[in-house]
């Protein structure tokens, strides 16, 4: 029993860290994302989703809302107003309970190539550290990042050699959400 209690104080511990970083740092939700929508007083107007890749949930009464590039507070406000049409003084919070979204990729010449959860404030080696660092066989003075810009996909220069040293730390640039990072 008490394991047990201690397990859900862990989780709601862990939930209200999720929704005090998302608020401070203005987070946009984003596909994978899980939220748990929820009006006071109203069990059948509650819902988990999981936010789908073209960023558009459904909820009851209101149907489709687009949610790409909005925080939490954007959705609360947003849902809220949509129901002020059928449910009088609505009292709707909206928590972000898993985020999924916020991932940086490795590729190449690493000891552990993959997929990786990433914070605001991640940069280029620390998730090349994630990755479990270079191999023997890798460039260091041509890696590039690979980031998507709307409609664009930029190529970013880094030279770990240089980094490594402290030399031109300027290009260990802070990851962001679908970064790829590419070790030839």
């Amino acid at each position: 029993m008490k394991l047990k209690s201690i397990t859900v104080a862990a989780i709601l511990m862990f939930i209200c860290v999720v929704n005090t970083y998302a608020a401070e740092v203005g987070y946009k939700v984003g596909p994978g994302d899980v939220l748990e929508i929820s009006v006071w007083k109203d069990e059948s107007l509650s819902r988990k989703v999981v936010v789908p890749p073209d960023g558009v949930i459904s909820f009851p009464l209101i149907g489709d809302i687009n949610i790409q590039n909005m925080t939490v507070s954007d959705i609360q406000k947003n849902v809220t107003k949509k129901l002020k049409e059928y449910v009088q003084d609505a009292v709707v919070t909206v928590m972000l309970l898993e985020i999924n979204s916020m991932k940086g990729y490795v590729i190449g010449k690493v000891n552990k190539p993959g997929a990786f959860p990433i914070f605001m404030d991640t940069s280029v080696m620390q998730l090349l550290a994630m990755a479990e660092g270079l191999n023997p066989f890798a460039s260091e003075t041509s890696i590039h990042i690979l980031r998507r810009e709307k409609d664009n996909l930029i190529k970013l220069p880094f030279n770990y050699k240089e980094v490594l040293k402290g030399e031109n730390l300027r290009q260990n640039i802070i990851i962001q959400r679908g970064d790829v990072v590419v070790v030839p």
